[in-house]
């Protein structure tokens, strides 16, 4: 049996494990991921964390949710040193022997020398980074409340951020939500708070196309950000940090994001580095080790470089991107096929500054504002569902937009009210009675053996007869009487589909597809009353029957002018989960939740899961 390791669970050592299952579940192969912690943290979002955006939680996906169905082995363990040519790992207490390995260790903050940088900076690199600031945060706050010297409340109050990278500017905009609710909390002006970014280069974004770096620029000063450019940092005291020209900036709390380098540990496993790569390890364009072919090294701990020469940036989508090619060409090898090479394609970059605004460049696409929002959220959901299923995807719309934050809008705090739905499921049944008691009716009526259905225009209607026949009273020898009782009596043989208030457009579809195949479509309106009736009984796919149900009743209102408004009414609130209090729901939708998952991993339908 071939073992295979994948060390490390960040961003690349994920795709890494999940994409060797997808290739070798078949075949009589060991998978095991190795990390410290038991969860995969989501390190593009600590900054919502750090600004009390959303709990600890939010960033969390614990590894037995991720590889759940597949047969990857989960470790968790933090190793010490590797063996390359003994092909093991060890820790302080195991030691694991591989065939083949992938080395994705990630990453951690470069302090370039700066003189009492790492002893008095706060960096935001880990779960328990974002936490620590967080707390020290509000700490100044509580202290500030209480201070009475003024320069030491000042020194309380000034936050600053190093570094006016993606990284930098999302912690400062989360800073700038949090500080008008802590102002408000301790009776602090607004005012007194100062907000800093200090950057070495001559903008903030550097990679950004100038006109997102204005946009950036201006939502940062009109939030009362002060944005320090070409200000290099020289040192910091615990107190305070001084900046190349001199300037000195009095300070309790800098919050380190000026640049990362590898991790010590992938600095000292003996792999040779590449000349450019600072301290990254040389790799193939298969991202396979230059010293030794069964080992691969992907996301930060690969100096990967592309056709054109460049070297693949240090983004999530690269290390997903390198994660997937180490396990297929694991999978390649395993399977006696030639490698692939790896071809990243990347789509782009979206920074959030808080949770109100953000700049994008996504497929050669430049957004701000709602729009480069609405992007972030939905890569976030997308790379969330690849690994986690619905499961996570709705933990992460629940964190970011359900979660109650004490600086939330009236909207909101109404939208997100809370109840409990087994007050719906009277509401529930009595549509659900309604809808199958229309299908019974029309079944009782012959709808299934009979054509009960047809289209006449207004003015066949009795009043109408009556006004045409007067007209015509010299050429017809039928009175207007006798005309009116006949369109009566059409009207009483069955349901016209055009009322007074029927449009046009409706009126043409019915008089051309509906009544020529009225047999088809009278069968398919009472199994679908049947079918929401029993669906709205037993609670069974509540949210689809609702949307049934709602587009069967405006089909009613532009034809028939049935106006039974409570039944769309009705619908509406059974789409808030109302089969999931006494309803098959709450049975039926986690299976399908967790067998979706299981089909995706495994292309296979598993009843008791």
């Amino acid at each position: 049996m071939k073992r295979v390791v994948v060390l490390g669970a960040g961003y690349a050592g994920v795709d890494a494990a999940l994409t060797l299952h997808k290739k070798l579940k078949n075949d009589d192969v060991s998978i095991s991921i190795i990390d410290k912690n038991n969860r995969h943290t989501l390190l593009t979002e600590l900054h919502e964390v750090a600004g009390n955006r959303v709990d600890e939680e939010s960033v969390k996906i614990y590894l037995d949710e991720i590889f759940k169905y597949t047969k990857v082995n989960i470790i968790q363990d933090e190793i010490t040193s590797i063996d390359f040519d003994g092909q093991t790992l060890t820790s302080d207490n195991n030691t694991y022997a591989y065939d083949y390995l992938v080395v994705g260790c990630g990453s951690e903050p470069a302090f370039f020398g700066i003189e009492g940088m790492q002893e008095n900076s706060f960096t935001l690199w880990s779960l328990e980074d974002a936490k620590k600031i967080n707390k020290h945060i509000r700490t100044m706050f509580q202290l500030a409340s209480k201070e009475q010297n003024i320069e030491r409340r000042k020194e309380y109050l000034t936050l600053v951020v190093g570094g006016g990278g993606f990284t930098g500017i999302e912690m400062v905009g989360e800073l700038i939500q949090w500080r008008d609710v802590l102002c408000k909390e301790y009776n602090i002006s607004k005012n007194e708070v100062r907000l800093v970014v200090v950057e070495a280069m001559d903008k903030i974004l550097a990679v950004y196309p100038q006109d997102l770096i204005d946009k950036a620029m201006n939502y940062l000063k009109t939030n009362g950000v002060e944005v320090m450019t070409n200000s290099p940092v020289t040192k910091v005291t615990p107190d305070r940090l001084e900046i190349k020209d001199g300037r000195v900036v009095p300070t309790n709390t800098l919050i380190w994001t000026g640049g990362v380098k590898v991790s010590s540990f992938v600095e000292k496993i003996g792999l040779p580095p590449a000349e450019r790569g600072r301290g990254r390890i040389a790799v193939n364009e298969y991202t396979q080790s230059t010293a030794y072919p069964n080992v691969f090294l992907i996301g930060d701990n690969s100096f990967f470089t592309e056709e054109d020469g460049k070297p693949l940036p240090l983004l999530v989508e690269s290390a997903i991107q390198t994660g997937k090619s180490a396990g297929k060409n694991i999978a390649n090898l395993i399977h006696h096929k030639p490698l692939e090479t790896c071809k990243p394609k990347l789509h782009g970059t979206m920074v959030s500054i808080g949770r109100k605004y953000a700049v994008a460049e996504t497929m050669g696409m430049k957004t701000s504002g709602l729009m480069a929002m609405f992007i972030k959220h939905l890569v976030n959901i997308h790379y969330q569902f690849e690994v986690a299923g619905f499961e996570q995807v709705i933990r992460y719309l629940k964190h970011q937009f359900v979660h109650k934050r004490k600086d939330d809008n009236m909207i909101k705090k109404h939208l997100t009210t809370e109840t409990f739905t087994f007050w719906m499921v009277i509401m529930r049944m009595y549509l659900g009675y309604m809808w199958l008691m229309q299908g019974i009716h029309k079944y009782n009526d012959g709808w299934l053996s009979k054509v009960s259905i047809y289209a006449q225009k207004a003015a066949a209607t009795a009043a109408d007869a009556t006004a045409a026949a007067s007209t015509a009273a010299a050429e017809v020898t039928t009175s207007a009487s006798q005309v009116a009782e006949g369109a009566a009596g059409a009207v009483a043989q069955g349901m016209n589909l055009i009322g007074q208030n029927t449009p046009a457009w409706y009126a043409w579809i019915c008089e051309t597809i509906i009544v020529p195949n009225a047999m088809f479509f009278q069968t398919m309106i009472v199994l679908t009353e049947f079918g929401l009736g029993i669906a709205f009984l037993t609670g069974t796919f509540t949210f689809i029957a609702a949307i049934v149900s709602i587009g069967m009743n405006i089909n009613f209102l532009l034809s028939t002018g049935l106006y039974d408004y409570w039944y769309i009414v009705t619908s509406i609130a059974c789409l808030g989960g109302a089969g999931r209090a006494f309803g098959l729901d709450h049975y039926i939708m986690p299976w399908l939740m967790k067998n979706w998952r299981h089909f995706v991993r495994n292309k296979s339908i598993k009843a008791n899961l």
